[in-house]
């Protein structure tokens, strides 16, 4: 009997990294396509049929691709992530959700240099109902092995971008999606092989198939599974969870993690029968890149974007009086602090109201040390948010201060512990929230729901029924995070620049500030 093996290579939510540096301390780190395309060039070397895909949230993430769209690097020059994607020989990428981040006019820039298809079912145009993009799947031949590629993306899109950055585009439900094209590429295009690439990940447990997050439309992998006969292998992302060894009703499914820290790997083993390929075995496993050398050759083509993205992030741009370094995250999120009052004093002044909230976005921003520079400001503020002022009442106050106040477990008389549903299946901390403008006590020692303790504004009670214009991110005024009582608000402004843009012209323009605390805010326990 005939047989082959088919390796299948994946990355997913690279965000940006190409070269083995932590930008926010330019020290050395693991990871990055410099690395991957070594471990690539390794199993191309190894095996005879390769397919290497790339599963979303490429563009976006790091200095380098920001420094990238915000300077004129754009205007003559190809995008770097593509054009490290090309080189490698990638054979189909998938948009992410942050694909969308820097507008259409990047992202179709990005489509169009690509030497790979991007692909993906469920972006329709809302004129037609057709791929927005034109590819729903690719077809790879290997001699008489034919293995078809079906692209998904998560829908949840419109709940987190800009409404301008996603225009004319509907987001359609992936399941029905991989319904409608996983048959076709079995019975008309007579694929032996269906792979689906979906930037989303898993709602439920795979062992228990209990629920691991709130059940919406944005992780749809256990469904895929298990509701859409014929899939082979199930790519998936968007969680930054290191997820291999594992199959589902068969399939056989993968997520490497984040930032190329690792490489999926899925081989099938196919036999020959009746004139058609099927798997007879299928294992999948991450290729770790620590230790493992970059591949200089790759790097030394993208070098200028890396140069002009270190003399940028070198700039000098203001000095701190004061202390507003962060050394324990949790602190920061347990009472009133110099950095986050000073983010949520940038975004009143950029936005002109007397309320804002913002959160500290990773356990592992630096704050600003005394002398700043554009890379503190990029390390501090790491998404390509806007701004909004949105009208919301009292009540919606209150309840969004109740979600952030969920972020901690109910307090045990030890610890003070984070909720899980922050941390997994992925860090969720920047969906915690601190305010300014309004004094208010969480008091972590009554049930989730019941812990706001004092809300005040100006000297008064907050009332349920009275109207508030508050500032905030683009991101949560959608509703992202599950801050869903924000959706549908009335929008008083909008703010079209960047927020590390509005940070550092705060600096430029007041050349010192003082870290200052007023206290209006804390978290306290019995």
């Amino acid at each position: 009997m005939t047989t082959t093996n088919l390796v299948i290579l994946q990355t997913s939510d690279i965000h940006g990294n190409i070269f083995p540096v932590n930008y926010g301390t330019n020290a050395y780190a693991d990871v990055g396509l410099g690395k991957i395309s070594t471990l690539v060039k390794k199993e191309r070397k190894s095996n005879d049929n390769v397919l290497l895909i790339d599963n979303g949230d490429l563009i976006q993430g790091t200095p380098l691709t920001y420094h990238y769209v915000r300077s004129d690097e754009h205007r003559h020059l190809p995008n770097p992530m593509v054009a490290v994607l090309n080189e490698m020989k990638y054979d189909a990428g998938v948009f992410g959700n942050h694909e969308f981040n820097y507008g259409l006019g990047n992202l179709k820039a990005a489509v169009k240099q690509a030497s790979y298809p991007w692909l993906s079912a469920n972006i329709l145009n809302a004129a037609n109902q057709n791929p927005y993009f034109g590819k729903p799947y690719t077809i790879k031949q290997f001699d008489d092995l034919k293995v078809a590629v079906l692209g998904l993306t998560t829908p949840y899109i419109p709940y987190w971008e800009k409404p301008e950055n996603i225009v004319g585009l509907k987001f359609d439900d992936p399941v029905k999606t991989a319904k409608r094209w996983v048959p076709f590429l079995k019975e008309e295009e007579r694929a032996d092989i269906v792979v689906v690439s979906y930037h989303g990940g898993f709602e439920r447990d795979l062992d228990t198939g209990e629920p691991i997050e709130k059940i919406t439309r944005e992780n749809q992998g256990y469904r895929l599974c298990m509701e859409v006969p014929g899939i082979d292998v199930l790519l998936t992302g968007h969680q930054h969870r290191q997820i291999y060894g594992k199959e589902l009703n068969g399939v056989i499914v993968l997520q490497p993690g984040s930032s190329g820290a690792f490489l999926g790997k899925a081989v099938l083993k196919l036999e020959k029968a009746g004139g058609r390929w099927k798997a007879v075995s299928k294992h999948s496993e991450l290729l770790s890149v620590q230790g493992v050398p970059e591949d200089r050759a790759l790097l030394d083509k993208v070098e200028v974007y890396e140069r002009n993205t270190q003399a940028w992030l070198d700039q000098p741009i203001g000095k701190i009086e004061g202390n507003m370094l962060v050394e324990d995250a949790m602190k920061i999120r347990l009472q009133d602090n110099a950095l986050i009052e000073f983010i949520n004093k940038v975004q009143m002044d950029a936005a002109g109201v007397d309320i804002s909230t913002t959160a500290l976005f990773d356990n592992e921003s630096p704050g600003f040390p005394p002398h700043v520079t554009m890379r503190d400001v990029v390390s501090n503020y790491i998404y390509p948010n806007t701004l909004k002022v949105i009208r919301i009442s009292g009540k919606d106050m209150r309840d969004a201060l109740e979600r952030s106040a969920s972020y901690f477990m109910q307090y045990n008389g030890k610890k003070i512990e984070v909720n899980p549903a922050f941390t997994t299946p992925k860090p969720q901390h920047y969906n915690y929230d601190m305010w300014e403008g309004i004094d208010y006590i969480i008091d972590i020692s009554k049930p989730e729901g019941q812990r706001v303790v004092k809300l005040e504004y100006k000297g008064r009670p907050v009332l349920h029924e009275q109207s508030y214009d508050v500032v905030m991110s683009n991101y949560r005024a959608g509703g992202g995070g599950q801050y869903f009582m924000y959706q549908g608000k009335a929008v008083i402004k909008e703010i079209q620049i960047d927020m590390s843009e509005l940070i550092a012209n705060y600096f430029l323009r007041e050349k010192t500030v003082k870290a200052t605390v007023n206290n209006n805010w804390r978290v306290i326990h019995d």
